[in-house]
């Protein structure tokens, strides 16, 4: 078994997600972390409090790269947006066109069976901290020593809470399990299988708090086949879920100056992929429901751009398993909005999600999202994601 010090050497940092359809010139991370995609992950941000709101009835448009619905016009009612210092206009307008794409959707909410005994959503919201413990860099379960980090957590869960008293707030800790590697390793798949004893670590926090776990996999150029059986028996646990993130799944593409089948490594482009891959993931948890007799799980996965998921349509949905698409993009507010209208609105699958960045989202000096702005779209996110 690698030592600590060696681990984290070798963990990718992984890229924080921009909140556009294509990447961007990475930053280098500092010495001894592999992935060249790494972005710091500090976590010293808090979210800015709501102390009025102002209506507003947007007559411009805010950029998008896939518009949904129709804008809002001088006739449409106002919208009421929290008022919150640092938020500029182009913040407002985005949110409200965001909110009204929602509204006028006919395919909001997506029409399902009713939940079974024991479903999370959409009874109750979940609130996770992500990361990995032996990584500052990849988000704020790794950033703050355990105590303060509990702590930072307790608050978040409160301000939830408060925000939204008709919906309990059901926490999670959301562990980066398989973490992409900007080297091949001894296999050549490009990733780390974190050892069990972090999982349990993790797992024992968890404890604490009443809280789920969220195994995320980051599967670089091994595929979810192959890397979610190892988990089940964490998986056959009944406060254990799943996450699957897209943007570091490579897989081999035509590169055109090559005239050849390239498969890239992590970081180096954007990831994908498809609801095949989904699928897999979603018959597997059934299966664990089943022969188990557990609760329904809640499988995450993760999305800023269109082409991170192929075929969200054909996703086959069981009720045995809820699935999540969460809008994993960093960036200005207006930026966030667009990207939730974008990738997530528009292309309906069961229950939505938000990731806040303590330290990429507020980098420019904006301050961090409030529960009371990303309440206000439509639909309303069930999962809300702190990196």
């Amino acid at each position: 078994m690698l030592s600590s010090f060696a681990l984290i050497a070798s963990l990718a940092c992984a890229a924080s997600k921009e909140a556009r359809s294509a990447p961007g010139a990475a930053e280098l991370p500092p010495p001894g972390l592999s992935l060249a995609a790494a972005v710091p992950q500090g976590a010293t941000g808090t979210a800015s409090s709501t102390p009025s709101s102002t209506p507003l009835t947007p007559t411009t448009a805010s950029s998008t790269d896939s518009p949904v619905g129709n804008d809002s016009a001088a006739k449409d009612p106002p919208i009421t947006v929290p008022s919150v210092k640092g938020r500029t206009k182009k913040d407002s307008l985005a949110l409200v066109k965001a909110v009204r794409a929602g509204l006028e959707s006919t395919q909001w909410p997506v029409k399902t069976p009713p939940p079974l005994p024991g479903s999370i959503l959409p009874a109750r919201r979940i609130v996770a901290f992500y990361g990995n413990p032996l990584s500052k860099k990849m988000g704020i379960l790794g950033a703050l020593p355990p105590d303060k980090m509990l702590a930072r957590f307790d608050q978040a869960i409160a301000e939830w809470q408060k925000a939204d008293p008709s919906t309990p707030v059901q926490p999670a800790l959301h562990l980066i399990a398989v973490v992409a590697q900007g080297s091949p390793g001894r296999d050549g798949k490009y990733r780390l299988r974190m050892a069990d004893t972090l999982v349990e670590k993790v797992a024992s926090w968890a404890a604490t708090r009443n809280a789920l776990v969220f195994l995320d996999v980051q599967v670089g150029q091994s595929t979810v086949q192959e890397e979610l059986p190892r988990l089940i028996p964490f998986l056959k646990r009944p406060n254990v879920m799943l996450g699957l993130d897209p943007e570091f799944s490579m897989k081999p593409r035509m590169d055109r100056k090559q005239h050849a089948m390239v498969t890239d490594k992590p970081g180096t482009r954007i990831g994908t992929m498809s609801s095949d891959d989904v699928n897999y993931a979603i018959g597997l948890l059934v299966d664990l429901v089943k022969q188990n007799n557990l609760p329904p799980k809640v499988l995450v996965v993760h999305r800023f751009t269109h082409d991170m998921l192929t075929g969200a349509a054909k996703i086959r949905l069981d009720p045995r398993v809820q699935v999540v698409i969460n809008m994993d993009g960093w960036g200005q507010p207006w930026l966030k909005y667009d990207s939730y209208r974008a990738y997530v609105e528009s292309q309906p699958v069961q229950f939505t999600g938000f990731k806040l960045f303590f330290h990429n989202d507020t980098k420019l000096g904006d301050p961090i999202l409030t529960p009371a702005e990303v309440l206000l779209l439509n639909p309303k996110p069930h999962y809300i994601q702190y990196q």
